[in-house]
């Protein structure tokens, strides 16, 4: 399956000049993003829509569906040697650093043995190729390492998630980095109203995970093929995160059950009807 995604895959090499980019993403101050673009083709992706406009901005055509190319920024090993960052540097906003191709490229793993274990790091990701790499994450003074999870299986998962790691695996993936002595956080998103189970989430990953970060699907950025989805086949889903009413009070209840839980985290990330953290 592996094999056949990376030889179906658009593959676009380019250099570019700067690899750490500043950013007023909460909770970081720069990303690195070696590659733009992801073949996981989650449905949903919001780095999809911020492909696109960047793409319109710059008055340039794009690579085609999502999930079926990616950009690699083949000289992104040798920009990061010899770099001194002060801060926070998130791994990665707009793409997953260890997406099927880099079983095959290794460009992630490049970046890790060449930048400086000084560095601040935070890395987050949908797949359990993370593990190849637990020997250079020891090697570095300060790192936390989260998985995203949702809790999606079956059909559901191949339709919004296709060629992830199954939740399963992510789960365990949690387990093995924090059992290595790594610092790890969940990201559970993107909560959506009767097909992610929170409560399920929290509790599958409490014993093994250090922080918790929750946000709420951002039906906005998620595209017009998943929109139309989730008003076909999932309605209550939908409407839920049409009317500000309904919003409001599932938040409530989700502040309620995290809460409960007796977690760490910096709170829920909205995007509807504005966005923001709400604390809980």
């Amino acid at each position: 399956m592996l094999n056949t995604l990376i030889l179906e895959m658009k593959i676009i090499k380019k250099k570019t000049k700067n690899i750490f980019t500043k950013t007023k993403l909460p909770g970081c101050d720069f990303v690195i993003n070696q590659y733009v673009g992801c073949g996981h083709a989650c449905l949903y992706c919001y780095a999809n829509a911020i492909c696109k406009w960047l793409w319109r901005m710059k008055g340039k055509k794009n690579y085609g569906k999502w999930g079926s190319w990616v950009e690699v920024r083949v000289n992104a090993p040798e920009l990061v040697k010899g770099k001194k960052i002060k801060g926070l540097v998130w791994m990665s906003s707009i793409s997953d650093p260890y997406q099927p191709i880099e079983r095959k490229l290794k460009l992630t793993r490049r970046i890790l043995e060449n930048m400086d274990k000084n560095i601040e790091l935070a890395i987050q990701t949908k797949s359990n190729l993370i593990l190849r790499d637990i020997d250079l994450f020891k090697k570095f003074k300060k790192i936390e390492i989260g998985l995203t999870i949702n809790g999606f299986e079956g059909k559901i998962k191949e339709l919004f998630e296709p060629n992830s790691s199954t939740h399963k695996e992510r789960v365990e993936t949690l387990k093995i980095l924090k059992e290595n002595g790594i610092k790890t956080y969940a990201f559970v998103s993107p909560i959506i109203f009767n097909l992610v189970n929170v409560k399920k989430c929290i509790k599958e990953t409490k014993n093994f995970v250090d922080d918790y970060w929750f946000e709420i699907l951002n039906l906005r950025a998620s595209g017009k093929e998943f929109q139309d989805i989730l008003r076909k086949r999932f309605s209550e889903s939908y409407q839920m995160m049409m009317n500000k009413g309904k919003f409001r009070k599932f938040v409530k209840n989700l502040k309620e059950i995290i809460k409960k839980a007796k977690i760490k985290t910096p709170g829920i990330v909205i995007h509807y009807p504005e966005f923001k953290i709400i604390k809980v």
